[in-house]
């Protein structure tokens, strides 16, 4: 945050690897005499070589170096800077795991640029950012009744349901391969109890999906003809 003749200035960063919204992102800030964009990568990483005294980092969910929401938040976070989701995605998972890596808010590209320069002077001083879709992402899906697993068995639900293999979870989280198997008991068992069996791998993968702990399948954009 810097003194300017017209008082406080907040920097923004912004991570994002479509030119074309970056320049309309710098467009839209240049008149605002309280909002500075004082850097621009294409990553995090990149962003985070360039400057780090920033009031806010602005982030785009969905980045072409295949990185997660999660892991770029948490190493914002860990440089000191708070977050600005920035994004035209809508899917639900990539939006609950940036709100489960505690970022300010979202704000859709979609948005008025006064909606969005609003949203950036909000979170750059430090405020939540709240919106409809924000709401949806950290409460999930209201009709679905939280598990309440632990972290060690979200660990093992999520490579088991992804496709992994029993023993090869085991290899991949330390644990002894009965171990892992009843952690998925207890799983299926915490599901049950909530009305939402998951008899199957199927019904796992399934139940995942639905809490956010996997992504949604993608659907295809190949048209029959």
């Amino acid at each position: 945050m810097a003194e300017g003749s017209r008082g406080v200035v907040r920097r923004i960063g912004l991570v994002e690897d479509h030119e074309s919204v970056a320049l309309g992102f710098a467009a839209m800030l240049a008149d605002q005499p309280d909002l500075e964009l004082a850097g621009t990568a294409t990553t995090v990483s990149g962003l985070l070589e360039q400057v780090t005294d920033l009031d806010l980092a602005v982030l785009d969910l969905r980045l072409s170096d295949g990185s997660s929401p999660k892991s770029n938040v948490e190493q914002l976070r860990a440089a000191g800077l708070e977050t600005l989701v920035f994004t035209g995605a809508e899917n639900p998972y990539l939006l609950r795991s940036a709100a489960r890596a505690g970022v300010l808010g979202v704000v859709r590209k979609s948005e008025p640029a006064a909606v969005v320069i609003e949203a950036i002077r909000v979170a750059a001083a430090g405020g939540q950012v709240a919106s409809t879709e924000w709401a949806a992402a950290i409460d999930g899906d209201p009709e679905l009744d939280d598990v309440g697993l632990s972290p060690r068995q979200l660990e093992v639900l999520e490579l088991y349901a992804s496709g992994e293999k029993l023993d090869r979870v085991a290899r991949l989280t330390g644990l002894a391969p009965q171990t892992v198997n009843d952690y998925l008991q207890r799983i299926r068992q915490k599901y049950a109890e909530a009305g939402r069996p998951a008899p199957t791998k199927t019904d796992l993968y399934k139940r995942a999906v639905e809490d956010g702990w996997l992504p949604m399948p993608e659907r295809s954009d190949v048209r029959r003809r």
